[in-house]
């Protein structure tokens, strides 16, 4: 690989982080969530007989696959290729990616025992990573890279049940039915992820995002009492890092003003909730106007053109009611998605007054 010293002058005024900051970019920066992945040809051959977690220890990979829609779609921030369990197995639990299902748990983990027996320090197995993220602040210039992690909440529903689940019973029942082993487990996790992130930021990336994906499928009440203060703990914990902290969850339209309160400079919207109406529940009295991300519906990305660009200007305008906005999607890009009409969004947000 080519070596490019990055120019932090350029960095630091990068449209990504400008908006992030609250101030006014020079364009509106867009990037996409899961936009190096599955969409991208010559990612599906770089991986053809990689799997998902090997991947993610390799540098050189991760190095590769981080750049490729970088160069392919000119978007205004890459993001580190991982995934929300690497931090998992690198501590020693027992979990693999499976083809066509997603995370697995080897051994559920539902009792107050299996909580105290798990393993909580990462740091040396995550060296390869923080490798990735040195060779990606070269390679990148003046791109911003952003890091990311799994909330305690959405890393502690895979453990419990097991793998990915649509209802999140056993999770939900032992929250309410064992609170002491809950807070344990999410005590242990926030850890973990606290970990993760800060390993990620001293290793050079200039902006985090916390996934909650399954925040959801709780109500505020839950949300507020059993999950609130963990993440709080995370977000909080990286202050003094002075990196933008990006806080997203899927269909947590009525969680907003709870994720905003953990800590996040900017927070994720999905595509269930206009912006406008986002930046309304999220402003809050004396603070600075909120700053948000989002959010094109990425099945959308399947429809003709005319119906992507309408959507991506109806965006563009309700974003100007917030204190700042990034473009993306509502959630990740999926894997049928056209990469041309990724490139086209980007060219499209960019030609937009910011």
């Amino acid at each position: 690989m080519v070596r490019v010293s990055p120019d932090i002058a350029a960095v630091r005024t990068a449209p990504f982080l400008a908006a992030a900051a609250g101030e006014t970019p020079s364009r509106t920066p867009v990037w996409f969530m899961r936009q190096a992945g599955r969409s991208l040809p010559e990612y599906r051959e770089l991986r053809a007989s990689v799997p998902m977690l090997e991947a993610c220890f390799d540098p050189e990979m991760v190095c590769e696959i981080t750049l490729q829609p970088v160069r392919r779609h000119g978007v205004d921030a890459a993001i580190l290729f991982s995934d929300i369990v690497v931090p998992l197995v690198a501590a020693g639990i027992g979990v693999d990616i499976v083809p066509g299902t997603g995370p697995v748990v080897a051994e559920p983990v539902r009792t107050a025992a299996q909580v105290a027996a798990l393993p909580s320090d990462a740091t040396e197995r995550l060296r390869p990573v923080a490798r990735a993220i040195g060779m990606l602040r070269d390679e990148l210039g003046a791109t911003p890279l952003i890091g990311f992690a799994g909330a305690p909440f959405t890393l502690a529903s895979y453990l419990i049940e097991g793998g990915p689940s649509r209802h999140h019973e056993r999770t939900k029942a032992l929250m309410h039915s064992d609170k002491q082993t809950w807070h344990a487990l999410l005590d242990k996790l926030a850890g973990i992820t606290r970990g993760f992130l800060k390993l990620q930021i001293e290793a050079g990336v200039q902006a985090v995002q916390l996934f909650d994906s399954w925040a959801g499928a709780l109500s505020e009440r839950d949300y507020r009492e059993l999950v609130l203060p963990h993440s709080a703990a995370v977000l909080r914990s990286l202050a003094d890092a002075r990196v933008p902290r990006i806080h997203f969850g899927v269909g947590t339209s009525e969680l907003l003003p709870a994720m905003r309160e953990a800590g996040a400079d900017v927070v994720g919207v999905d595509w269930r909730l206009p912006l406008d109406e986002a930046a309304r529940r999220l402003t809050v009295a004396g603070e600075p106007n909120p700053v948000v991300q989002g959010n094109l519906d990425p099945a959308l990305l399947l429809a003709d053109f005319a119906v992507v660009e309408a959507e991506v200007r109806r965006i563009h305008a309700e974003g100007r009611a917030a204190g700042g906005h990034i473009f993306n999607l509502g959630h990740g890009v999926l894997p049928e998605t056209d990469p041309d009409v990724l490139t086209r969004v980007v060219e499209l947000v960019h030609s937009l007054e910011p």
